[in-house]
């Protein structure tokens, strides 16, 4: 037998041609520390926002005072008075559900570290394609406003300016008490967010507005919004989860942050920050209360940065090599 003819009688494998986004998919799929780590961060995403689904099913309210489970002292019977019917115990004092409080506080924690992100992303996003496309005394303006913008001490900034900020909007009827709050860091965190992640979009188009393919567009004749949309963007997907994943934990660490100084959300309302700010008062006599939210705090923006880290390497075409 020839050569030829065995080579025509050897099975033939087919070649299956995927796209992208598929083998971006089965890199994701390999890295076991980051199905892990979205699994987790899915579960307290899902169970923030369906609260009062399972505060439903388990008969518990963040309102609710439980003073049968208080001694006389207004102190938890027992181990934070944990049992089937409070899996997390009650809080000193007023003796609040501790489950029920972390549940509809990370309702809060959720929205507005997602919207913040997305705002701060957004604003970069566009800002960095503009001067890094255009150039010249676009990038001069932005460059020299953002430097502006990194020289002020964010945090400072935030803790003087919330109160007259707050005011503000509840004299314009935008918001009132908390609404207002929640508004307020919502603009200071995009607005001391967005000139980072502007210089890093703008470093990427200044590199991918030379390569050939963009070059080539152009040649062809295509419009802006064209190079933008089909060239420019599917290269940018990466820094954005990059980036994402490191300002939706930081948000949610930064609002219990701005909530524990008491410029962030306040009372009656409760987030991870406020249950952290009353957990720091019992701390001798009930640590478990302060451990639980600072644990599930950790355990959230663990699971984001590792979450993000495996996407980054899943979308990098030169991650298995």
């Amino acid at each position: 037998m020839s050569f030829a003819e065995a080579a025509t009688e050897a099975p033939t494998q087919d070649l299956v041609s995927r796209s992208p986004k598929q083998l971006a998919w089965i890199r994701f799929k390999k890295n076991k520390a980051g199905i892990v780590a979205g699994c987790v961060a899915l579960f307290f995403v899902t169970a923030a926002f369906l609260a009062p689904v399972i505060t439903g099913i388990l008969h518990l309210d963040p309102e609710t005072t439980y003073t049968d489970q208080l001694d006389e002292f207004g102190m938890p019977k027992g181990t934070m008075a944990i049992s089937s019917l409070h899996p997390l115990g009650v809080e000193p004092g007023a003796g609040r559900d501790v489950l029920a409080m972390l549940l509809y506080g990370s309702r809060i924690s959720f929205t507005l570290a997602i919207i913040a992100s997305v705002v701060t992303i957004g604003v970069g996003l566009i800002l960095g394609i503009v001067v890094g496309y255009y150039r010249g005394w676009v990038d001069a303006t932005v460059g020299r406003f953002s430097d502006f913008l990194l020289a002020f001490p964010a945090t400072f900034m935030i803790v003087a300016l919330s109160l007259p900020m707050v005011q503000r909007i509840e004299a314009l009827g935008l918001a009132r008490d908390n609404g207002a709050r929640i508004m307020v860091l919502i603009l200071f965190f995009a607005f001391f967010g967005w000139p980072g992640f502007t210089r890093l979009i703008r470093s990427q188009v200044l590199s991918l507005r030379e390569r050939d393919f963009v070059m080539a567009a152009k040649s062809l004749g295509s419009s802006t919004r064209r190079i933008v949309f089909k060239e420019l963007m599917p290269n940018l997907w990466s820094p954005v989860i990059v980036f994402l994943s490191l300002t939706l934990p930081g948000y949610l660490s930064a609002e219990a942050a701005f909530s524990y100084l008491g410029v962030g959300i306040q009372p009656p309302a409760t987030t991870w920050g406020l249950l952290l700010a009353d957990g720091i008062n019992y701390w001798s006599e009930e640590p478990i209360y302060l451990l639980i939210p600072a644990t599930m705090l950790i355990v959230v923006v663990l699971a984001l940065n590792v979450l993000g880290d495996a996407i980054r390497d899943a979308l990098d075409p030169k991650g298995d090599r």
